[in-house]
């Protein structure tokens, strides 16, 4: 049993302000010396950027849908190692979960924690009714256990007294009023929020005035109470396995990132390491060459859209990538990965490594997808995989002779030679495999013995 004091931020719906509140907690907590822990519901990836900067420490997913409901507690005991304290971000509305069922919902991984909710509630154009919705969330479920109310966007004081009345009449207490306040928003775009990284100062400082609004708004000491209320966890902390057979020399695997392939899960580079790689960061905005010695590439996702003219412009680089890729190394592409590997985007040249274009739609393409293996590749042949997919571009073909996966009939993205590029992202924990793989074949490249 371990003892992780912890608190899921909630909502009844998206847009209530749970990112606001659970990364200007996160801050605050942080700020009073507490070491915390920042996870996120579901698949996103662009909020744990903020939750890193808010502590100090890798941002964390936990989705039970992309790695099983058995995972959830491993993974969470995991990233909160040497935490005394761990904020957890909703997604959607608490009971929202996939299609018609609360899989994957903020409430099914409040249950599989055992942790007590924090319900933020946008109280803007409300008043006594605020009772009524908060009633409703409080008895829907009653394995979610609601510890308490954060109202948002409160207007005035006597708007605070009212919504604080009616809640007491209800007897839920409310932990915090935040004020509408404007200079703390976080600027959004055609994939939601703008993320951290490509904002750099900016986003630290935003950061910083969120905790500061948060500090203000909020009763810390009732905040802590609430979260040392969780039960003790049954279980161990997740660990990435190592490679079977001692690698020997550590091959080189450079991973993307810099503004845009800000999508990644930490226990990525974690599987890796722990497989024997040596794993050395790539900005292809920044950088023009990959890393000494690289015998393997990973290309995870972002918005490549927003910076094709700065990408095709690092010709040297784009060059290296493709030499590697034509060389036979192992390349896995994710979405923007895949993106950055065609001939062209959005009319800017690209990689050129896989004969296809790409361009910007207004659809948004979002969801969790089921998707097989075809071919011995990412993984082995026949083995079906949870994946989730979430872009406003098109790749034209979208799908090569070998596609990197069969969704029903559908073929979907690209293997060729040692390249695996594809819209769907995984989060590798649910198939360590994956990393092990990867290894494997980046010391056969390198002509290393694994």
């Amino acid at each position: 049993m371990v003892s992780v004091p912890r608190v899921v931020v909630a909502a009844p719906a998206s847009g209530h302000g749970k990112t606001t509140v659970a990364t200007g907690l996160m801050a605050a907590l942080r700020a009073r010396g507490h070491v915390v822990s920042g996870h996120k519901v579901g698949p996103d990836y662009i909020d744990p950027g903020y939750h890193a900067l808010a502590t100090g420490r890798s941002g964390r997913n936990l989705d039970p849908v992309l790695t099983s409901e058995e995972l959830i507690v491993a993974l969470f005991l995991h990233g909160a190692r040497g935490a005394d304290l761990a904020v957890v971000e909703g997604v959607m509305g608490l009971f929202d979960g996939r299609a018609t069922t609360s899989t994957g919902s903020t409430a099914h991984v409040a249950r599989l924690l055992g942790a007590p909710v924090l319900l933020v509630v946008d109280a803007a154009a409300q008043g006594r009714s605020v009772a009524a919705l908060v009633a409703g969330f409080r008895s829907y479920d009653p394995r979610v256990r609601l510890g308490g109310v954060v109202l948002n966007r409160v207007g005035s004081d006597r708007h605070e007294e009212i919504l604080r009345a009616a809640l007491a009449d209800l007897g839920v207490p409310v932990l915090g009023a935040v004020r509408r306040d404007d200079a703390v928003a976080t600027p959004s775009r055609h994939l939601g929020l703008v993320p951290a990284a490509e904002r750099a100062a900016e986003a630290v400082s935003s950061v910083a005035r969120l905790g500061d609004l948060l500090a203000r708004s909020i009763d810390l000491d009732a905040v802590l109470a609430v979260a040392g209320d969780a039960s003790p966890l049954a279980g161990t902390p997740w660990t990435p396995p190592a490679l079977a057979e001692g690698a020997g020399q550590r091959p080189v695997v450079a991973m993307a990132g810099g503004a845009a392939f800000t999508f990644s899960y930490a226990e990525h580079a974690e599987l890796l390491a722990a497989a024997g790689a040596q794993v050395v960061p790539v900005d292809p905005l920044r950088d023009e060459s990959l890393p000494a010695g690289t015998a393997a590439l990973v290309l995870g996702g972002g918005v490549p859209e927003m910076h094709a003219r700065a990408l095709s412009a690092n010709e040297r680089l784009r060059a290296q990538v493709a030499g590697l890729a034509r060389s036979g190394a192992p390349v896995v592409a994710e979405c923007a990965g895949l993106l950055y590997l065609v001939r062209e985007l959005d009319g800017q040249p690209m990689c050129g490594v896989l004969d296809a274009t790409a361009r910007m739609t207004p659809r948004l393409t979002l969801g969790y997808r089921e998707a097989t293996a075809p071919s011995d590749a990412l993984v082995p042949a026949g083995t079906a995989v949870t994946a989730h997919e979430f872009h406003r571009t098109v790749v034209e073909p979208g799908a090569g002779a070998t596609p990197a996966w069969s969704m029903g009939s559908q073929p979907e993205g690209f293997v060729e030679g040692g390249v695996h590029a594809s819209y769907l992202h995984q989060h590798w924990a649910a198939h360590p495999e994956i990393a092990t793989r990867l290894v494997r074949r980046a010391c056969r490249h390198a002509g290393v013995a694994a």
